[in-house]
């Protein structure tokens, strides 16, 4: 099995061999990427602190301007621009796999308007990593692919080994054991911080449970959830 020292190598190597001036569009990519990931953390926020959701939208001000006049708003991508970014999504982390000489079937889809790519197959923990963290950091790298590529900014979501769709279960139970905690003793709850993704799962549980809300506080990576009284 492909240890985390070799992939982190892989990775490096990666950065290393791309163009000159790639450190810009990382830089624009990380905006963007962190722009769709806060629309997501933004839907769960959307019953919670008016002042919360205008933080996490911080981002789309700044990427479309606060004169909406002085820049144009991006145009609407359509499925087949969705799946086309899948399967640059796809190609990029193929290519991936066969550097680390790991097997795994690729799947790319759209769902829920944006681009999904899951990787199916045993023995691929060392593409999760730790909470997730080398999933996070692979699927900013295939951001930053596909924006090399079309010249335009990604909400692709990267899953391998079904990661995501586990987390959702550990995260929904734990949003369900603060929301009881709450309605319980009528005190806010703090969450440990999560990453957007896991934010978002928090948020959808708790915005179905009658008498309690959730908002996000924090900056990034210690940005929290709270869960309190409605």
């Amino acid at each position: 099995m492909t240890d985390q020292t070799e992939l982190d190598d892989v990775a490096v190597e990666r950065l290393g061999a791309a163009e000159d001036g790639v450190a810009e569009e990382i830089d624009d990519v990380d905006d963007v990427a962190a722009e769709g990931d806060e629309e997501d953390d933004a839907e769960g926020d959307a019953e919670g602190d008016e002042e919360d959701d205008a933080e996490d939208e911080e981002d789309d001000e700044d990427a479309e301007g606060e004169d909406a006049t002085a820049a144009p708003k991006r145009k609407a991508a359509t499925d087949a621009d969705l799946f086309r970014q899948s399967e640059i999504a796809a190609d990029y982390i193929e290519g991936l796999l066969d550097i680390l000489d790991a097997d795994g079937d690729i799947d790319e889809l759209v769902s829920a308007g944006r681009p999904v790519v899951e990787v199916v197959g045993s023995k691929l923990q060392s593409l999760v990593g730790p909470r997730g963290a080398t999933l996070e950091a692979l699927q900013e790298l295939t951001r930053l692919a596909i924006f090399k590529q079309t010249g335009e900014p990604s909400r692709l979501l990267l899953d391998v080994g079904g990661y995501r769709d586990q987390r959702r279960k550990e995260l929904g139970a734990l949003a369900k054991n603060a929301v009881e905690k709450v309605k319980q003793h009528g005190e806010a709850v703090k969450l440990e911080p999560m990453s957007a993704f896991e934010r978002k799962c928090v948020h959808d549980v708790v915005n179905a449970s009658a008498g309690v809300q959730s908002e996000s506080e924090g900056v990034e990576p210690n940005r929290r959830i709270v869960v309190r009284p409605a």
